[in-house]
């Protein structure tokens, strides 16, 4: 699979095998997505640019390197998104916030919008799609058509697990957005969700059904 970059450090891999457990907490759940988010983050955010400062260190002047993260957006997929959104900001607490609502239509399985707010002068940001589920890969579609209305400098999709039939709608879709997921399993089932996979992402995380 082209442009999918699949984060398989142990620890990711670890707390992802503990997050699919049937028998886990909300509390637990909660947790441990956004302890996944932060350790994703390093991954995804590992060719952003940096400009040079001169700083005082205790002992002498010295050049390092910062990054801007004002020009970096966190875009939410309402509402599972909000679990990998919450850990992503405590590494990169400067980066600016969207939110898009989407809901999948039961019957269907095509996404509905609601809601769709994002930072202005989104000409020179970079914007990274946040979304626990890569499934069916409608609402990913759905998503990134509208963020490239506004013509931000780059897209990337980040999930936590994905399916293959997602994968491939989104690559068909929008080749040009790299993909970054914990893991790729086997299949959807005729529900549109994902196998083995851990359940609904959004219910989990909220405690609701």
């Amino acid at each position: 699979m082209n442009n999918v970059h699949l984060i398989d450090h142990p620890l990711v891999q670890h707390k992802l095998t503990l997050m699919r457990r049937a028998d886990l907490s909300t509390n637990s759940f909660r947790r441990l997505l956004k302890e996944l988010a932060m350790l994703m983050t390093y991954e995804v955010t590992r060719d952003m640019p940096t400009q040079p400062i001169e700083i005082e260190t205790p002992l002498e002047t010295m050049t390092g390197q910062v990054i801007d993260g004002k020009k970096l957006v966190f875009v939410s997929i309402l509402r599972a998104g909000i679990g990998i959104l919450d850990g992503m900001l405590d590494i990169v607490p400067g980066a600016r916030v969207g939110h898009i609502g989407l809901y999948r239509d039961p019957r269907t399985l095509t996404a509905v919008e609601y809601y769709f707010k994002l930072p202005a002068d989104m000409a020179e940001r970079d914007v990274i799609v946040v979304d626990p589920m890569l499934a069916t890969g409608n609402s990913a579609i759905a998503a990134v058509d509208r963020i490239k209305e506004v013509g931000p400098r780059s897209i990337k999709f980040v999930c936590l697990l994905a399916a293959p039939e997602g994968v491939a709608a989104l690559q068909a879709a929008h080749p040009d957005v790299p993909i970054y997921t914990a893991a790729v399993d086997r299949q959807l089932n005729e529900h549109g969700y994902i196998l083995p996979g851990l359940g609904d992402a959004g219910d989990r995380i909220f405690g609701t059904k």
